[in-house]
Formats: structure tokens, C-alpha cells, sequence
């Protein structure tokens, strides 16, 4: 069955408000989300990852409930987040949204946004909720709402994202390229409630670190 949205969380931070979160949409907890998802009144369709960081409460509460059981081991090959991801990726959504947080450990931040950005999810629009920050994935061309003076940053993944072009920002870009590892795309702002993202060639994460966060 295919799902226009599947909501992933990842250990370490609370689920947002519902009215953030697509209605209806199975929810896979990548490990100690599952105490997330619960804490949240929400249901786990799947949880998933070797259970180092769940709690054993919640794990009974997930199994009573109906929730599958994804059981790895602790000595794997791919963090908890990417197994979750491969869980989703096999609903075939139009949509993939993570929640998680943007502190903790930092290999585990970067490794995750560059998951994100992997090719092997390509084919699904991703976005997650890291906190109060948000990321976007943009291959192709996105649309994504915001506030006017907003912060937004462009960083380019897994290579040098070409053609790139913005509206709506107020430094606009018009075809350039983005190199990985390249400075150029920090800390553009909105100027509108919209703005139009596309890229020709290769993949970007649009980097949105919050309301806190404005040029006024």
C-alpha cells in the first residue's frame, strides 16, 4: 500500500505538536523514538534499530499495542535513523518526514543530514524537524514556506549542486553552482512567505535553523 506521507522519529528529542505532522501518517520510531512516539500519545506502526536507548517500558507498551518489532544488533552497519529510513522508503510514500533534534552528538547530526540527502531516497520528497530548526532536501525544485526574515541556508550534498537557482531570497542566486564544502549559500533570508528552490544538477539541504534565529 502507498502512503502519501510516512513520519520517521529518531531518538533524542520530543515529537512536535500533531498540527505539524501529516494526519494519518504510519509512524516508524528509529529506536529510543519509541519512547518519543509514546510520550507524544502517538502509535508506532514500526520501530526498528538494536534498542540500546529505548526504554524496556516502552517497548512493552509498543508490542501490547501492536506495533512491529524491527530487532537488530548492536554491532551493525548502519545507524538506527538509516534502518528507519529503509523501513519507510519501503512504503513507497510520495513523503518522508523525520523529527529528531539539532544538539546531541555531533557525528550523528551530520551523518544523518547527509542520509538524507543519499540517493538512494531520491525518489521521496524528505523533509525533517530537527527541534526548532528545519531541513529540506532539494533535488529538482521545491517551494518552502517561511517568514520574512527568516534564515535559510543552502548547502550542497554529496557533490556540487549546479544551476542553482532561488526567489523570494533576498540573495538571489541565478545558476550558479554550489560546491560541496562552500560557504556561498549560508545565511540567505526570506523576503517573502514563500521561496522557490531549484537546482539542475545534484542534491541541496535547505537549512533552516529556526524563529530564534532572524535578520531583522
Amino acid at each position: 500500500m502507498e502512503h502519501e506521507s510516512v513520519i520517521v522519529v529518531a531518538g533524542g528529542g520530543a515529537v512536535p505538536v500533531r498540527a505539524t505532522l501529516p494526519a494519518g501518517a504510519p509512524v516508524i520510531a528509529a529506536d529510543a523514538g519509541l519512547d518519543s512516539v509514546l510520550a507524544a500519545g502517538l502509535h508506532a506502526d514500526v520501530a526498528v534499530g538494536d534498542f540500546d536507548s529505548a526504554s524496556a517500558a516502552a517497548l512493552a507498551t509498543a508490542e501490547a499495542a501492536g506495533t512491529r518489532i524491527v530487532r537488530y544488533p548492536a554491532q551493525k552497519d548502519a545507524t538506527d535513523l538509516e534502518l528507519a529510513l529503509d523501513e519507510a522508503a519501503a512504503l513507497r510514500p510520495r513523503r518522508i518526514v523525520v523529527v529528531g533534534v539539532a544538539d546531541g552528538r555531533l557525528d550523528h547530526l551530520l551523518a544523518g543530514l547527509l542520509l538524507l540527502g543519499a540517493k538512494r531516497y531520491a525518489g521521496f520528497e524528505i523533509d525533517a524537524l530537527l527541534g526548532s530548526a528545519t531541513a529540506h532536501v532539494v533535488r529538482g525544485e521545491r517551494r518552502l514556506d517561511g517568514e520574512p526574515g527568516e534564515l535559510v541556508s543552502l548547502l550542497a550534498l554529496h557533490g556540487p549542486a549546479e544551476g542553482v537557482v532561488t526567489e523570494g531570497l533576498a540573495y538571489p542566486l541565478r545558476g550558479e553552482t554550489l560546491p560541496p564544502g562552500s560557504s556561498r549559500g549560508v545565511s540567505n533570508v526570506f523576503v517573502t512567505g514563500e521561496a522557490r528552490v531549484a537546482v539542475a544538477r545534484g542534491v541541496l539541504v535547505a537549512l533552516r535553523p529556526g524563529p530564534e534565529w532572524r535578520n531583522e
